[in-house]
C-alpha cells in the first residue's frame, strides 16, 4: 500500500484526502462552487507546499471531468475555445513571470471582481473577449493561488445559465484551466509521479461525491440555485478580501 503513496505523506493523511475529496465534490457538484477552496485549504495542511498546487490542479481535473462527463449534455460548448485560448495565455505568463507578485493585492482585486460580477450587472466586456479575459486572467492566478474557479463561477454567472447548465460549463472549464496548468507545471520540471496513486483514488472518491451531488442539484430550481450561489460566491470573496488586507 504505501508503495502508493508519496513519501512525504502518511497513510491516514492520505486516507484523509481521499475522504475530502468526496466531500468537496459533493459540495461543489450541489451548490455549483466552493469545493476547490476548501480541498485546497485542507490539502495546505498535509501536502508539502513545492507540490501543493500542481497537486491540486491534478486532482481537480478528475474532480471536473467526472461532473463535466455526467452533464455532458448541459455544457454550453462554443465557450470553451475561448476560454482555453485565454487560458494558455494566461497559464503560460503565470509559469513564466520572475517577477514576485503580492498576494495581498490580487487577492483583494479578485474579491473585488467577484462581488462585482455577483451583485451588479453586467458591464463592459461581454460575450467571447469576457470569456477570454476569464481564462487568462484565472489562468494566470492559479499558477500561484490553484482554486481560482470562484472567479471562473463569477464569469459562468454572467451568462445566465439554468443550474445544470452553469455546473456544467464551470466545470468543463475547469477542467481546461487545469489541465492547461499541469502542463506548464510539468513542463517546468514537477515531477508527478510520486503522487499519482493518491490522485488516483482521491479522483475515484471525487466522483462517487459528485454523483450524489448531483442528485441535490437536481432536485433545486434555477432562483434557489442562484441564490445559494450568490451567497457561496459573497462568503468567498470575503475570506479572499480578509485574507488579502491581512496579507498586505
Amino acid at each position: 500500500m504505501d508503495s502508493f503513496l508519496p513519501p512525504d505523506i502518511s497513510l491516514h493523511a492520505s486516507m484523509a484526502l481521499v475522504a475530502f475529496s468526496a466531500l468537496t465534490s459533493f459540495i461543489t457538484a450541489a451548490a455549483g462552487i466552493g469545493g476547490g477552496v476548501v480541498m485546497l485549504a485542507l490539502m495546505a495542511v498535509i501536502v508539502p507546499a513545492q507540490a501543493l498546487i500542481p497537486v491540486h490542479g491534478a486532482v481537480q481535473i478528475g474532480s471536473n471531468a467526472g461532473r463535466m462527463a455526467i452533464m455532458a449534455s448541459h455544457v454550453q460548448w462554443p465557450v470553451l475555445m475561448p476560454f482555453a485560448l485565454g487560458a494558455v495565455l494566461g497559464a503560460s505568463l503565470g509559469g513564466l513571470t520572475a517577477v514576485q507578485l503580492s498576494p495581498g493585492v490580487l487577492k483583494i482585486g479578485l474579491a473585488g471582481f467577484i462581488l462585482w460580477s455577483v451583485w451588479f450587472p453586467p458591464v463592459g466586456m461581454k460575450g467571447r473577449l469576457a470569456v477570454v479575459g476569464s481564462g487568462a486572467f484565472s489562468s494566470f492566478l492559479t499558477m500561484f493561488f490553484g482554486a481560482t474557479g470562484t472567479f471562473v463561477a463569477a464569469m459562468v454567472k454572467t451568462l445566465k445559465l439554468g443550474r445544470l447548465e452553469h455546473v456544467a460549463t464551470h466545470a468543463a472549464c475547469m477542467v481546461v484551466q487545469h489541465l492547461i496548468k499541469i502542463v506548464v507545471f510539468g513542463l517546468l520540471g514537477f515531477a508527478f509521479a510520486p503522487y499519482l496513486g493518491l490522485v488516483g483514488a482521491m479522483i475515484l472518491s471525487g466522483f462517487v461525491g459528485t454523483v450524489i451531488g448531483k442528485r441535490c442539484l437536481v432536485k433545486m430550481n434555477d432562483v434557489l440555485f442562484h441564490r445559494v450561489l450568490a451567497v457561496i460566491l459573497t462568503l468567498l470573496a470575503a475570506k479572499l478580501l480578509y485574507d488579502g488586507v491581512m496579507a498586505l
